[in-house]
């Protein structure tokens, strides 16, 4: 099996081992055939995310500047992946064996057999794309867990989206390890998401549900998801 793990482990209550603990767990229940996968993005990094325009919000064009000279390239061995990702993905980054794609925004990590597979080539352009760890994703029938985690930040209904006629595209810029760089990718956001999720739930056969510690949880086919994501996204602009 293949495995996305979308985890808030404040969600969880306390853990004994903490993150290293829950990825521990995770890979023994997958077995030397299977492979864990996390989303490690790092917008923090980037001129064009939200989390940029937070943090800029206020400073002066001078002051804008300086900040972006400051800004650490990114590095796929070393950056640390966004906060808002959970310390989860963080733990399966940094894991033995883990490997992790080069897109200096929208990285994915992966540990297994199958990391490689999962994590090589990933396209600038397709950051969240077909051609993209998480398209790779769908390709492989994986399963997501969202371990405490609303179905708002499924991040595979980016796949749906992609998948509606005349995506726009526009252009993102973020500091990689040849310095600043720009690429035209589509235009994504996740702010339908809550109300997709919920769509996708009353129609859904496949997922499973249950609770971990204090947290709810889902088993969610991605294949189903994004299909299912698909069609109520086509039905809307009928």
């Amino acid at each position: 099996m293949v495995l996305h793990v979308q985890a808030s482990l404040r969600a969880l209550g306390p853990v004994a081992g903490g993150a290293a603990a829950v990825a521990d767990v995770l890979l023994d229940l997958l077995g030397e055939q299977g492979t864990l996968v996390a989303y490690t993005a790092t917008p923090e990094n980037s001129a064009t995310s939200r989390i940029h325009a937070a943090a800029s919000a206020r400073l002066s064009p001078a002051e804008v500047a300086d900040f972006h000279a400051r800004m650490p390239p990114f590095d796929p061995a070393t950056t640390r992946c966004s906060p808002t990702m959970g310390a989860l993905s963080e733990q399966i980054r940094t894991h033995r064996g883990a490997l992790r794609s080069a897109h200096p925004q929208t990285s994915w990590a992966a540990v297994g057999r199958l990391a490689r597979e999962i994590t090589e080539p990933h396209p600038r352009t397709s950051h969240l794309g077909p051609e993209s760890p998480l398209g790779r994703l769908y390709h492989h029938d994986a399963r997501v867990l969202m371990l405490g985690v609303p179905m708002s930040r499924f991040t595979a209904f980016h796949l749906a989206d992609l998948r509606m006629p005349d995506v726009p595209l526009r252009e993102y810029r973020c500091v990689g390890p040849e310095g600043w760089i720009s690429f035209k990718a589509p235009d994504l956001d996740d702010l339908h998401f809550g109300e997709l999720g919920e769509e996708v739930l009353r129609a859904a056969t496949g997922v499973t549900t249950g609770r971990v510690g204090a947290a709810h949880c889902r088993l969610v086919p991605v294949r189903e998801a994004v299909d299912l994501a698909e069609q109520i996204l086509l039905r809307s602009r009928a």
